[in-house]
């Protein structure tokens, strides 16, 4: 693994004040996680050590995931205080095969699934919350690892085909998940702050364009 780079936060008034459509970035140095080539910088974890290249694949441009077997794949390097912004589209859905999510703050070591807080990406369901494996937060507390903190409000999430866009700020031990630019969730006093971030293989065929995380100020 490469060395863990963390990025702290100087201060983030008007980076999460926005309640209705999701924050502008900082404007301090972005970092594109995903380089339109390859999986530099990433690592990946599949169930029963599962050769990933059966799951995953980069081709025009696009992050190719079939969905099968489930796993995830994580960036090599630690963050902390940051916007992350994920362009993603399903391919196809089909009856327990329509799930994917978002996970920030993974913990080590590798394990499906492992500590972390997960932006929902199921069909229907885009901007859950999930406190996974022991992580745990004020809002969700007295509810188990397998049980979301149901979006607010209907769902944003577009048709299958077209592209979504998932906006998570990380700020300190808060969380606050724009899915296309409409706030759907908010937790806060997590008990983890930093991690690596990556996505879920969890049935659902998609392509991602773009993974890109902004410092905050």
């Amino acid at each position: 693994m490469k060395p863990l780079l963390l990025l702290a936060a100087l201060g983030c008034a008007g980076c999460v004040a926005a309640q209705d459509a999701a924050p502008a970035a900082s404007g301090l140095r972005r970092v594109e996680l995903f380089n339109g080539r390859d999986f530099s910088g990433w690592a990946f974890h599949m169930k029963d050590q599962s050769d990933p290249r059966r799951t995953w694949s980069v081709t025009n441009g696009l992050i190719h995931c079939s969905g099968s077997p489930i796993g995830y794949m994580r960036t090599e390097g630690c963050f902390s205080n940051y916007q992350l912004t994920v362009e993603w589209r399903f391919v196809k859905v089909a009856p327990k095969a329509d799930n994917t999510g978002v996970l920030l703050h993974i913990q080590m070591p590798d394990k499906v699934w492992p500590a972390c807080v997960q932006v929902q990406g199921k069909h229907g369901r885009q901007g859950d919350l999930f406190l996974m494996a022991g992580a745990e937060s004020r809002e969700h507390r007295g509810l188990d690892a397998n049980t979301a903190m149901p979006m607010h409000g209907e769902s944003a999430e577009k048709a299958v085909g077209e592209w979504n866009t998932s906006v998570t700020v990380c700020s300190g031990n808060r969380v606050k998940a724009w899915i296309n630019d409409q706030l759907r969730n908010e937790t806060t006093d997590c008990t983890i702050s930093s991690g690596c971030v990556g996505i879920q293989s969890e049935g659902g065929e998609l392509e991602i364009r773009r993974m890109s995380l902004d410092p905050l100020r």
